[in-house]
């Protein structure tokens, strides 16, 4: 059986597998094809591809000789590529349900990991939380960057600075991250979450647990926020207004799957906010959590920037691709036998669960119900 390695386009500048990970599946007789340059902006040249034991091969050859293809991004899949082959990445499935028919009708066996079950025998291929973990950890940096003043308190002969007040909106992977690196760099940290069961989490690292009272149940949505009644929104609205104005540093985080992002920040919280500070919103590229954002641009209101970026992890390409292709090693060997040989094993729940389209049809039962109905 031979994996094929795509390189990314469109300013993507991770990859699917580093070096050391070709090194793993070539010892259990996997052999591995890698596109001219693929990890070149991972800091991986081809060298180290091939003195892990891959063959560096042109994208056509990839296209059509490889049995497993891997490409981070649907919009990089080859028109050439093979029928019945597997195509592994992260493709987002339910927003891009029309696509997925289409490949399935061309006979792709489809597997997007950002919807692997979170639970955790998965830990270790879940790819939404080792590349959230770099993108937390980035948004408070990007914001010490863009932002105009002092992270930490300073007591100096000119005077004292004041530390840096951020308010960080969801306590998920990327979000207890983000409190670790402000906590890090001396920032008073408070952070909102609808999930009550995070506050200790948020505690221990140092922050202050914003309480909104009658959240709906999320124990049961895989870490994502879920949708609220009409009147906790309203009292969510007025408690983040509330702390939005103190802050210097937002940075938001939730996302609902398949759905647009929820606005947290309201125009008004923007205008409400001193000038010189700064919002991140990790949420951007499903509609972003502020009436302003727009995906990677940052807009600037009332001296508030408002920085769109969900690609933060593709500024760490070389830890981002290392824990990435680990994710997809552990995934692998899920559907790869002892001897090296395909088996896709659809009794195992992570399997079938990662699978969104087979035998020419979409087989995910949520990605179906997104496609557009019939007329």
């Amino acid at each position: 059986m031979i994996i094929g390695v795509l390189k990314e386009q469109s300013g993507e500048t991770r990859v699917s597998l580093v070096p050391e990970v070709v090194a793993a599946l070539v010892k259990i007789n996997v052999g591995v094809w890698v596109e001219n340059g693929a990890g070149d902006n991972a800091f991986h040249n081809d060298k180290a591809y091939t003195d892990a034991g891959a063959q560096i091969k042109s994208r056509a050859d990839i296209a059509t000789g490889c049995d497993i293809v891997l490409t981070i991004h649907a919009n990089n899949i080859p028109d050439n590529v093979k029928a019945g082959t597997v195509l592994l990445g992260v493709y987002q499935p339910l927003f891009n349900a029309g696509l997925m028919q289409r490949l399935a009708d061309k006979g792709f066996s489809i597997f997007s990991l950002d919807t692997i079950p979170r639970t955790t025998r998965a830990q270790a291929m879940d790819v939404l939380s080792s590349q959230a973990n770099i993108a937390g950890y980035k948004a408070v940096l990007l914001a010490a960057y863009q932002y105009s003043r002092y992270f930490p308190m300073f007591m100096t002969a000119a005077g004292s600075i004041a530390p840096a007040k951020v308010l960080i909106l969801g306590a998920g992977v990327a979000g207890l991250q983000a409190i670790a690196t402000a906590r890090r760099l001396g920032a008073v940290v408070e952070v909102f979450d609808t999930r009550p069961a995070v506050k200790e989490e948020v505690m221990s690292l140092g922050a202050k647990f914003v309480e909104v009272e009658g959240a709906a149940d999320a124990s049961k949505a895989g870490g994502y926020a879920v949708e609220q009644s009409e009147d906790f929104q309203r009292k969510q609205r007025d408690k983040i207004h509330e702390h939005a104005k103190k802050a210097d540093i937002i940075i938001t985080t939730a996302q609902i799957p398949g759905r647009k992002a929820p606005i947290l920040i309201t125009r008004q919280m923007i205008e409400d906010m001193r000038a010189g500070s700064v919002i991140v919103d990790l949420a951007s590229v499903t509609g972003g959590n502020t009436d302003l954002t727009q995906d990677a641009t940052t807009v600037m209101h009332n001296g508030v920037a408002i920085i769109g970026n969900s690609a933060l992890a593709a500024t760490m390409p070389a830890d981002a691709s290392k824990m990435y292709s680990k994710n997809v090693l552990n995934f692998l060997k899920l559907i790869i036998d002892k001897d090296g040989n395909m088996n896709l094993n659809f009794a195992d729940d992570l399997v079938a669960g990662t699978c969104i389209t087979n035998d020419g049809k979409i087989v995910n039962e949520r990605v179906a119900a997104a496609l557009p109905v019939a007329g």
